[in-house]
């Protein structure tokens, strides 16, 4: 985190993983597995000011850290979550225009994070057209078997984008159809996203943009 810019991406894999703007520039509600350092909430809390987030997070003591790393405190359209979110997804239906997973422990990516039935369930919460989008290490030797389960929950509406390093893959599903006419993201800005989004945003997508 910088500290005179708390709510920057300061991780190339987390602005690939904000590109579901490039579809949606106006969400109205999103999910996220896994708080961390904050990063991804810090960004979309400052620069979505129109969306409602909520963020599930399973480790007390990553939460109990939220005002070091300046995460926003609860509010109206802000809430932290303890409890795991393999288990909170199944509490919402239709109502996401986003999920993010980046939930990682001491160990890895948790299992409970890769199952067919979470993945049904990410779909599931999610508006129609709505994006769940997953962070995976490149180097895990299971991703195959990943990225098929969600290709299957997600009937093949699903885009794969690794960083320049390929150290992350960055998996996009869709419920809808609107990725399985393409491989890659969207060229251009979209007209709703406003010009300091697409600065921040835009130099990391170029390079892959087709």
């Amino acid at each position: 985190m910088w500290t005179k810019d708390p709510s920057a991406l300061n991780l190339e894999y987390t602005r690939i993983m904000m590109a579901f703007l490039l579809f949606n520039p106006e969400p109205r509600r999103i999910a996220m597995v896994g708080l961390g350092g904050g990063s991804l909430a810090k960004f979309c809390y400052h620069h979505l000011p129109s969306a409602r987030i909520d963020v599930f997070e399973i480790n007390p003591h990553v939460i109990a850290l939220r005002d070091s790393f300046m995460v926003p405190r609860d509010d109206h359209r802000f809430a932290v979550l303890q409890g795991d979110g393999a288990e909170l997804v199944h509490q919402y239906q239709s109502e996401y225009d986003a999920i993010l997973v980046d939930g990682y422990d001491i160990n890895g990516l948790p299992r409970q994070l890769t199952t067919d039935t979470f993945y049904d369930a990410c779909r599931d919460a999610l508006a129609p057209e709505g994006m769940m989008v997953c962070n995976f290490h490149a180097s895990n030797a299971h991703f195959g078997t990943y990225l098929g389960r969600i290709k299957k929950s997600f009937s093949g509406s699903v885009i794969e984008v690794s960083d320049t390093s390929c150290a992350h893959s960055i998996v996009f599903a869709c419920r809808g159809e609107t990725l399985k006419r393409r491989r890659a993201l969207p060229k251009r800005k979209p007209d709703a996203m406003s010009t300091e989004m697409w600065l921040r945003l835009a130099p990391t997508y170029w390079p892959m943009l087709v």
